[in-house]
C-alpha cells in the first residue's frame, strides 16, 4: 500500500467541505460532525494476501492466497481506512495511550478488485458521554464501503451530553454451531504489517503500561478471523460478506484458543467469540450474500 496509517499524519489528497474545527474544541462533545478530510489508498494483491493469511486464511483457500481468481476480503478495507481513527487521535480529541477500540461495523457497497485505489472520506459522527469517558465514533465512507469506528477514551465524558444506547442483549439458548479460534504466536506480529502499528501488540513495555502481560493480539484480527470461521461454519464464502459488527470485549494474546459460537441459520447470523468463559468479540452479527456457497 502506498499510504499507511500511522499516528500523526495529515490525510493526503484533496479534503472534503464540512464542518472544520476552529482550534480544538472545548468539550469532547463538540467534535460530532467533524470532517476529518480524505485519503486515497492504493493496494495491490500482495497486500491483500498479506491481510488474509494475518487473518488465518489458509493456504488451501487459493482464492484467498493466490493471485489466480483472487477475491479480497472485505475486511481488507478496514486496513486502508485505518488512518481515520488516527486523525482523529492526533488532533487531540483523545488520548491514543489510553483510548481503546469498542466495536467495529462494516457494510460492503461493492466488492474490491484485486489491485486499485480507494478514495475515502472521514468524518466524526456520534459522540456519547459515559460519564468519565467518552466514545467517538469515526465514519469511513468510499464507493465500496462504510465503516464506523466506535472509540472509547477514558477522562473524556462529563460533558453533558446523551449516554447513548445500551448493549444488545446476549444470544439466549444453545448456538446453532460452534468452531474453534487457533491463533498463533506470530499473529499480532504478522498482522501488524497490514498497518496497524500500535506498540501494545508488539512490545511488552507497551503494554505492561497498560496492565496487560504481554502483547494482545489486535481487535481487528479477531474479527477478521471471525468473518472466515463463520463463513466456513455456515458454509458461505468470506468474500461474499455483505456487513458485519462486533465489540471488543475483553483482549485475547497471540497462541490462545478461542471458541466461535454462531446463532441463528442461513445467510444472517449472530455470533460471539469466547475464550476461557469470557466474551472476546460480543455482539457478532454477520450477513452474506448467497453467491459462492462453499461446499
Amino acid at each position: 500500500m502506498t499510504s499507511s496509517p500511522v499516528t500523526g499524519t495529515q490525510p493526503t489528497g484533496t479534503q472534503p467541505t464540512g464542518t472544520q474545527p476552529t482550534g480544538t474544541p472545548a468539550n469532547t462533545g463538540e467534535w460530532r460532525g467533524v470532517d476529518l478530510g480524505s485519503r486515497t489508498v492504493s493496494y495491490d494483491e500482495r497486500d491483500a494476501i498479506l491481510y488474509a493469511l494475518a487473518v488465518g486464511a489458509s493456504a488451501t483457500e487459493l482464492d484467498l492466497v493466490f493471485e489466480k481468481q483472487f477475491r479480497v476480503l472485505p475486511t481488507f478495507v478496514l486496513t486502508l481506512a485505518q488512518w481515520a481513527p488516527d486523525e482523529l487521535g492526533s488532533r487531540g480529541a483523545f488520548d491514543p495511550t489510553t483510548a481503546l477500540h469498542g466495536s467495529q461495523q462494516l457494510d460492503v457497497l461493492a466488492p474490491l478488485p484485486p489491485r486499485g485505489e480507494v478514495t475515502m472520506t472521514a468524518s466524526v459522527g456520534e459522540v456519547w458521554d459515559k460519564g468519565s469517558a467518552a466514545v467517538l465514533e469515526v465514519v469511513v465512507r468510499s464507493d465500496y464501503f462504510v465503516a464506523t469506528w466506535s472509540l472509547f477514551a477514558p477522562g473524556a465524558g462529563g460533558f453533558g451530553g446523551d449516554r447513548g444506547p445500551g448493549r444488545p442483549a446476549a444470544p439466549q439458548g444453545a448456538p446453532t454451531m460452534t468452531g474453534r479460534f487457533e491463533t498463533t504466536p506470530n499473529q499480532a506480529a504478522l498482522y501488524r504489517l497490514t498497518g496497524d502499528l500500535h506498540p501494545i501488540h508488539i512490545d511488552p513495555a507497551a503494554t505492561s503500561r497498560i496492565g496487560q502481560p504481554r502483547p494482545i493480539l489486535h481487535g481487528l484480527c479477531a474479527l477478521g478471523a471471525a468473518v472466515l470461521d463463520v463463513a466456513r461454519l455456515i458454509g458461505a464464502h468470506p468474500a461474499d460478506l455483505r456487513s458485519l459488527d462486533g465489540r471488543f470485549a475483553t483482549a485475547i494474546f497471540p497462541g490462545d484458543d478461542a471458541e466461535f459460537r454462531v446463532f441463528g441459520a442461513g445467510r444472517e447470523v449472530t455470533f460471539e467469540m469466547v475464550h476461557d468463559g469470557k466474551p472476546v468479540i460480543a455482539n457478532g452479527a454477520a450477513g452474506f450474500d448467497e453467491s459462492g456457497r462453499r461446499q
